[in-house]
This record gives structure tokens, sequence and C-alpha cells, in this order.
């Protein structure tokens, strides 16, 4: 697969992380690790039907080290997110989870053969102020109890995860991007466990809240995986580190369209911010 191709791939996963927000509010108040639970399982049944329908079933299989790295990275990243978001205030929290993209970018530099070339940082930094003016008005001025301050450095370790994550999978580029299904079942068997452990199951209301289970198996929990882990393989690893922080601004731009967010100034500015970011870390 051509790098072209593949960070072609990776802003494909990007443009369906946009769409997590209005899904995840869509499905009602459905406990985070029973979510998780729920579509990693369609996103592994989607894995294993689309590896069948291209008569790759073959590909499934992974090696050691991806499955490890694929677990580490799936259900790291969300049980560290889950817990930041429990103990400190969700927009600061979220901000600096987003740091991922930012040291997505910084790591990288560091598999062999890559190059970290400095309109890249300049441009991730101008993404994190994006999102960064994109929550300012949640920003609070909190002291920051010690629960809070756990939950702070729970999100940076959910964003080094994450990061680190992505940038790791160039190392085992060689295992087909099928095999990801393997670490979808093993994902959604440790969130089964914790939620009947810390969360009180809760049945989709309706149609509505089921359909949206389903469209974040299918899509930013489902698709959207598969896409990124063939782009961290083979795409431009730093490029689309960069273009991550559209996925925050894209998400509120689709909150604000379908009426379940107001529109402000912040997202303007974000939105310009993060084209001037996007002009800056293209190839020249």
């Amino acid at each position: 697969m051509a790098s072209r191709t593949a960070t072609a791939l990776g802003l494909g996963a990007i443009l369906l992380w946009a769409s997590l927000a209005t899904l995840t509010t869509l499905k009602g108040p459905i406990p985070p690790f029973q979510t998780t639970a729920i579509v990693f399982a369609i996103a592994a049944l989607v894995g294993v039907l689309v590896a069948g329908l291209r008569g790759r079933l073959h590909c499934l299989r992974p090696s050691a080290a991806s499955l490890a790295l694929g677990v580490y990275g799936l259900f790291g990243y969300h049980a560290l997110y889950f817990a930041a978001l429990r103990l400190a205030p969700p927009a600061e929290a979220h901000l600096v989870a987003s740091l991922w993209a930012l040291l997505t970018v910084l790591f990288s530099g560091l598999p062999p053969g890559a190059r970290l070339r400095a309109r890249h940082v300049l441009a991730a930094l101008i993404g994190l102020a994006a999102a960064a003016i994109l929550v300012w008005d949640q920003l609070g001025l909190a002291a920051g109890t010690p629960a809070q301050q756990l939950g702070f450095a729970l999100a940076f370790a959910c964003a080094l995860v994450w990061s680190s994550y992505s940038v790791a999978s160039r190392l085992v580029a060689d295992v087909p991007s099928e095999s990801l299904s393997v670490s979808c079942i093993a994902t959604a068997a440790l969130a089964l466990a914790a939620s009947l452990a810390l969360e009180q199951w809760t049945w989709p209301a309706g149609a509505l809240s089921w359909a949206a289970l389903l469209g974040l198996g299918v899509g930013p929990v489902g698709a959207a995986f598969f896409l990124w882990d063939a782009a961290m393989k083979r795409g431009d690893v730093a490029l689309l580190g960069v273009l991550s922080y559209a996925s925050p601004i894209l998400s509120t731009a689709l909150l604000v369209a379908l009426g379940y967010a107001e529109a402000a100034w912040t997202l303007a500015l974000a939105c310009a911010m993060m084209t001037a970011a996007a002009v800056v870390a293209a190839p020249p």
C-alpha cells in the first residue's frame, strides 16, 4: 500500500471520529465500560465479516506483539479516559487527553528511518491551541483536589497510551490490519468484565439507542480503528497527528448542525486555526 493511500485512510478515520460525540449522545445514558464492550464486540464482528467477504480470513491471526499492542492501545486508552473523566472536570480532562495528537507528532520521528520536521511540530501546536479555544468557555479555575489531580494524570497517561500505540504500530507493519479484530474481541471482553464489576448494567432505551450503538461499532469505533491501523503502519504519521485535531472541531460542528449544541465564535476561530495548521503541515 502506498504512503498516500494509507494517509488517506487515516484521514477517513479522523472523519469517522467526528461522529463519535453525536452517536454517544444518541445512545443515551449507558455506562462507559458497557458501551465499550458492546461497540467493540460489534467492531470485531464487522472486521471478521469484511475479512471474510474479501477472502482474507487467514489475515485475522495476530502476532503476540500486535495483539498485546492492540489491547494496550484500545482497552488502555478507553479505561484511562473513562477514569479521567470520572475524577477531573470533563472539558479540562478531554483537553489534556487530546495531547495524544501532539505527542504522536513528536513521537513520529522515533521509528527507524523516520524524520520529524519543524513544520509538523508548529502545526500540531496550532491544532492544540484550536482544541483549547473550542472548550475555552468550559474551562474552570478550580485549584484542583487530589482526585482531580489524579484525573489529569490519568488523562495525560491516556494521551501517552494512544500516541505511543499509534506510532508503535509502525513496528508491526507486517501484520495485516484485519488482525485488529482479535484485539477488539479482547477489548470487549475486558470492558465487559470491568462493567460487571464497576457498573450497573443498563439496557438501551429503544431503537434509536440501539442504532447509535450499532453506528458506533461500525463507524468511529469499528472502521475508524482499522483505517487508523493501516495509516499508522504505512502513512504519514506526523501529518495525521496534526490533522487529528480536526476531529473535535468537526465533531462540534456536527453537534451544532444537528441541534445538540449552540454555534459560537470559538468554533469558527478553531476551524480557521485548524485550516492554518493543515496548510503548515502539508508537504511542500
